[in-house]
């Protein structure tokens, strides 16, 4: 089987799960460019724990974690089922202690990006959580140790954001301020030129990460991703943009 590629997605908004847009026509577009997965491996900004977390149920149910959005978001049902195999293969293959989880949901970092890259449902699905108690540095290792998955058939997504900044969202606007597209920038050319020591250390960036990053939940399914990679991969680029001022939604490709 030929290696699988692995995928960043920046999720933006969950407006983006019943919404038409260029962002979520270019997750499909990722999706219909790449070999079809066995299984998914979804690590999504919006499961973060204290202490490393897999989810081991066979029927993961639906997370609603936002709210104040219109009622049709809250009719979205993504059913794919669990992984409780991939969930095992994953604990056999960190060398770290992870716990598995039969009670944790499928949350909209998930299922936004799913419904349109997946839409059918029927590619089984586990989460793994964004543990906040790891350095950047362990978070990579993690990754790193989770490669051999993609010669597997399983295909690894992180959902999040390079730049997300909740307290400086402008609803109306439709591009990035200067200091989310200099770091967004920043974080691409790093990217393409595979100087992963640089995004690991992101924070001596200064006040445009300090902006673009107030908090890591976003940042690190990025370090995930970066960890599983290869220096022979190439990558493609995806959404290369910034909306509401603080939010990135460039996406990544390597395979």
């Amino acid at each position: 089987m030929k290696r699988m590629p692995v995928v960043f997605v920046g999720h933006g908004s969950p407006m983006n799960a019943v919404e038409e847009n260029t962002f979520t026509r270019c997750w499909k577009d990722i999706a219909d460019s790449i070999p079809r997965p066995k299984a998914i491996l979804m690590v999504s900004a919006h499961w973060v724990t204290n202490g490393l977390k897999i989810n081991g149920d066979a029927q993961p149910k639906m997370l609603y974690d936002m709210y104040g959005f219109p009622d049709p978001l809250y009719e979205v049902v993504y059913n794919a089922l669990g992984a409780p195999e991939l969930a095992h293969r994953v604990s056999q293959l960190l060398n770290c202690e992870v716990t598995v989880d039969k009670t944790r949901g499928f949350d909209h970092g998930n299922w936004s990006v799913l419904s349109k890259m997946y839409p059918d449902h029927d590619i089984p699905l586990t989460q793994l959580s964004v543990d906040l108690s790891r350095s950047p540095e362990e978070i990579y290792q993690i990754g790193h140790e989770l490669q051999a998955l993609r010669d597997e058939g399983v295909l690894i997504i992180g959902s999040g954001n390079v730049v997300h900044n909740l307290r400086w969202v402008d609803w109306d606007a439709t591009e990035g301020y200067a200091w989310a597209d200099s770091f967004d920038k920043m974080v691409r050319d790093h990217i393409l030129k595979k100087q992963h020591l640089s995004l690991i250390n992101y924070a001596e960036k200064g006040e445009i990460a300090r902006l673009s990053v107030p908090t890591m939940e976003h940042y690190l399914p990025l370090l995930y991703i970066l960890g599983a990679t290869t220096m022979d991969d190439e990558v493609r680029v995806y959404n290369d943009a910034r909306t509401m001022g603080s939010l990135s939604m460039t996406s990544y490709v390597w395979e």
